[in-house]
């Protein structure tokens, strides 16, 4: 059978109607599920949909469109790299893109965060900290070190090792208790009984204990929670006292998303590991890294094979995703992104102030590009997404928060109407 493209002049679609029947979509019960939108196009922060409609994204694809869509330089660099070499395996081999990448990374990030593992998902990323925590210290003589300490609310991908470090009691993963290894879950230490009982918890298992695993500042798919900078200072600390890894999770909040490049250096912390995804390639193409200390890295540098990291995804490192994230990198470097998330931050404010007022309302916050409408409940997340297309923005709530991560690029004009949207929505 042909692949023809879509004719978005003509608003024409049956590819949807052909091939909706053989797909399996995300975060969806199949049978009562609405159709997704057909989608034909996208420009800037506009999707633009098979009937013609445009709809503007007030969630950047979960949170990786920083720059808009269809960057001219992003896209240029794909191009030229497409024309040369799409991938080539990491393994035995090497080449440019991915070796570029690595080093700006490690310019980056802060402190001595140098050690770069290539994978294709922030899910994947996740587990390949995880089992370089375990396998730290294996390799250091303490087998029994296997246990990790996570948090409440806490969400770091939907894979088996991932959705173990997950809040237990969050809906999508409750049903696979039985399976998930059981870790340390406990409560942020954001108080004086918070951290007390977080310590209680580390002094009572530290001789199990591989590592410590956080969203730093914002607590992302599991109900858009901030806490405060002192909070990652407490887990550094802690986990020193201890002698813990600590494994920072920045695939929502790394790349400029709660006013920093890196959240964690609002703290002025540096995590053992840090774990980076989504916005790496400008919401252009799958690519994730996990990214290790020098006192990590030497744990695996050995004469002995059994030492080693074996692991390896079979597109790690992949050309073209290394391209478009080198290009991306080259877009913070001479645009002024950090800038524009603190200009979008004051247009949520302002934007989503008047919800405030409104019955049903918990709580409105913003943090960086972030902006949280938490309501008491929402009764039916599938028309209130419909009524959002209505006013012509995509929004996707979930549980029970309105939430918008634009692009970094949004204009004023258009970020005013998103926040519009939410405000006669909920009104």
């Amino acid at each position: 059978m042909s692949s023809r493209a879509p004719d978005d002049k003509t608003g024409s679609h049956d590819w949807l109607a052909q091939g909706l029947p053989h797909v399996w979509l995300p975060y969806a019960q199949m049978k009562t599920a609405a159709p997704p939108l057909p989608v034909v196009r996208t420009e800037g922060c506009r999707i633009i949909l098979a009937d013609g409609r445009e709809l503007i994204d007030g969630v950047a694809s979960w949170w990786t469109a920083c720059h808009g869509y269809n960057h001219p330089h992003i896209r240029k660099a794909v191009e030229r790299q497409l024309a040369t070499m799409p991938h080539v395996m990491f393994g035995g081999l090497a080449h440019e893109q991915p070796l570029t990448l690595a080093r700006r990374l490690a310019a980056l990030l802060p402190g001595d965060l140098d050690r770069v593992f290539f994978s294709e998902s922030g899910s994947v990323a996740v587990e390949v900290a995880l089992k370089m925590a375990v396998q730290f210290w294996i390799n250091r003589g303490q087998p029994n070190r296997r246990k990790f300490v996570a948090f409440k609310d806490g969400y770091h991908g939907d894979t088996t090792g991932a959705m173990a470090v997950c809040d237990p009691e969050e809906g999508m993963h409750a049903l696979f208790r039985g399976l998930l290894p059981e870790h340390l879950i406990v409560a942020l230490p954001r108080d004086e009984e918070t951290t007390l009982a977080f310590e209680r918890v580390l002094e009572r298992h530290s001789d199990e204990i591989a590592g410590i695993i956080t969203e730093p500042l914002v607590q992302g798919a599991g109900g858009m929670k901030f806490h405060e900078p002192i909070v990652l200072q407490r887990l550094r600390q802690a986990a020193d006292r201890h002698d813990l890894l600590l494994i920072f999770d920045e695939i929502f909040t790394g790349f400029g998303r709660t006013g920093t490049m890196f959240a964690c250096e609002a703290a002025g912390v540096i995590p053992d590991i840090i774990t980076l995804s989504k916005a790496l390639t400008g919401g252009t193409l799958p690519l994730a890294a996990t990214v290790a200390q020098r006192k990590v890295f030497e744990a695996f540098w050995s004469d002995d094979p059994k030492k080693a990291l074996m692991h390896g995804p079979t597109y790690m490192g992949n050309a073209l995703a290394c391209a478009a994230a080198n290009a991306s990198l080259d877009l913070f470097e001479c645009e002024p992104r950090l800038a524009q998330v603190a200009k979008i931050a004051t247009g949520l404010e302002a934007g989503l102030a008047p919800c405030r007022g409104l019955p049903g309302v918990k709580d409105v916050r913003v943090k960086g590009a972030i902006g949280v409408v938490e309501m008491q409940g929402i009764a039916d997340l599938h028309a209130l997404r419909a009524r959002f297309v209505e006013e012509g923005v995509f929004i996707r709530p979930f549980g029970n928060v309105v939430y918008l991560t634009p692009s970094f690029t949004i204009t004023e004009d258009e970020l005013a109407r998103v926040t519009g949207a939410i405000v006669k929505v909920l009104e």
